[in-house]
């Protein structure tokens, strides 16, 4: 009886499986990215494939879709999500996410099989926030227009990645889209909106702001995409002050904050920084033919987007299982030892580029990020499966 119970708890919020679900693929793929990354074993698939799909649709996005879940009803002022469909989203893609882990050693085509089934579920996952969209009492849609679109944006990165299997041209696209268009302006689509709220600012909100960002994106997932590099400057130059200076604008005071609130602004922060670096590292590229080796992309992915989840991630774990949302000392720790990873993993990108030969640092590197989500889910993971208070 108790053991049912604690299943029941488990699957009782969209949040908690989804959570634990991408926690569980943040260690196991970044586990196997690495090792085959040092040679200790090969995979059948072009790495950048393997590395890139598996943070974006197995550790992002489910905990991006277990977020929504919670939340996305609520912004739009609509029933809650119901638990038979939500428990048939996460045994779709947990068996999408085993499947895609194995097929990675096997056969291309049974690789290709466990993107679909991830596809088909991320299109019942869109399709479901299109209906809470169109059918949600809310007077503001407007943040929910662009979170929606950055989903669909999505489904195409899914689809292209499929199809770069076999069209290996197409692959940096696929990257691109996914990237860009879907998990970075999903996630700045729901920061902008919620850490202002959190925040307590009492700024007036910038109606053009998120229109002009999604330009902004799209521009640059076009010129990165067909490698115009003086065309991906500017638009870098243009997001690093234009974030910058309304994030300013926002007068968020993250020194006089608690630990749950200047965790959300410091990923903030990461954003004008991350282009502005890369404008500087496309500046070198052109000068002199050298580059910081996606140092931008960690900063994105990492910096902003890691930092992101874990905040999110702590605040609704704790908020949603009846404890007051706050950072420990723990979690105060925790969100500092991110930035550990951040700085380590630019300072092995900086190391590849000017050959100083400190390969170590990326054992280093990926060694923290396994420490990161092991302290994270030894932590939290109790709240999750079992609704135990800290």
């Amino acid at each position: 009886m108790q053991t049912q119970t604690k299943e029941n708890y488990f699957l009782s919020q969209p949040h908690q499986p989804f959570f634990i679900l991408g926690i569980i693929n943040a260690i196991v793929m970044m586990l196997v990215f690495a090792l085959s990354y040092k040679g200790i074993f090969a995979l059948i698939v072009d790495a950048r494939i393997f590395h890139a799909y598996s943070l974006i649709f197995l550790l992002f996005s489910n905990v991006f879709t277990g977020f929504l879940f919670t939340t996305f009803p609520r912004f739009n002022q609509t029933d809650v999500i119901d638990k038979g469909f939500y428990t048939k989203i996460f045994f779709a893609n947990a068996l999408g996410s085993l499947l895609f882990l194995v097929a990675s050693f096997l056969n291309i085509y049974l690789l290709a099989t466990s993107m679909f089934l991830l596809f088909i579920s991320q299109a019942f996952i869109v399709s479901k926030l299109h209906q809470i969209y169109k059918s949600g009492l809310a007077p503001d849609k407007s943040d929910s227009f662009w979170i929606l679109s950055a989903n669909y944006f999505g489904l195409f990165g899914n689809l292209f990645f499929i199809v770069a299997l076999f069209v290996p041209a197409v692959i940096n696209s696929a990257i691109n889209i996914s990237f860009y268009l879907y998990i970075i302006f999903l996630a700045f689509s729901v920061g902008q909106r919620m850490i202002p709220f959190f925040s307590h600012s009492f700024a007036q909100k910038n109606p053009n702001f998120v229109k002009i960002i999604f330009v902004l994106f799209l521009a640059k997932t076009l010129a990165t995409s067909l490698d115009i590099k003086v065309v991906e400057i500017v638009i870098d130059l243009t997001l690093a002050l234009y974030m910058a200076k309304e994030f300013l604008r926002w007068e968020l005071k993250p020194f006089e904050s608690p630990a749950i609130l200047w965790v959300l602004h410091l990923a903030l922060a990461w954003l004008p920084l991350a282009f502005l670096l890369s404008a500087i590292s496309l500046i070198l590229e052109i000068v002199g033919d050298t580059s910081f080796y996606f140092a931008n992309i960690h900063l994105l992915a990492i910096g902003f987007l890691t930092t992101l989840l874990i905040g999110f991630g702590t605040r609704v774990t704790l908020g949603h299982s009846g404890q007051p949302p706050h950072g420990d000392s723990f979690a105060s720790k925790i969100f500092l030892f991110i930035q550990l990873v951040v700085l380590l993993r630019v300072l092995f990108s900086i190391n590849v580029a000017y050959g100083w030969g400190l390969n170590f640092l990326f054992d280093i590197s990926f060694t923290l990020w396994l420490l990161l989500f092991l302290l994270w889910g030894g932590r939290y993971a109790k709240v999750l499966i079992f609704g135990k208070k800290l």
